[in-house]
């Protein structure tokens, strides 16, 4: 079992910046790990935002956020970030990260909810307009 804890969200004005950070808890290494970040807006479903394979590449994003998002991972500090800039308003969500297992890079499988196996409890993120 994997406890993934999110942090890092907040409120923000429109075209500021946020990281957020996912870390395991209880000492679990993220290493092996493909890693995702995903957001839920109310009254919406969740949605894909950002991939990154285990092996730290490639990278998939979401066709709203590329360009203004960056999905990183620091091994070392067992640790995965979502460096998000020029907020929008329609990036107000929770946000959460997710683990798999999956080690072919297949886009469809890093960009797809179901196929991950550990979720944290989401961060909320609210840009103001």
């Amino acid at each position: 079992q994997v406890q993934l804890v999110e942090s890092g969200g907040g409120s923000v004005q429109a075209g500021g910046s946020l990281r957020l950070s996912c870390a395991a808890a209880s000492g679990r290494i993220l290493r092996s790990y493909g890693m995702g970040w995903f957001r839920q807006a109310p009254g919406k479903e969740r949605e894909f935002v950002a991939a990154i394979t285990w092996s730290g590449g490639p990278t998939y994003y979401a066709d709203s956020v590329k360009g203004r998002f960056t999905i990183s991972r620091d091994n070392a500090k067992n640790t995965v970030y979502l460096q998000m800039n020029s907020l929008k308003p329609e990036d107000t969500a929770v946000y959460y990260c997710a683990a798999q297992l999956d080690y072919s890079g297949s886009s469809y499988i890093m960009m797809t909810p179901s196929n991950y196996n550990y979720w944290g409890q989401g961060t909320q993120v609210t840009v103001s307009s």
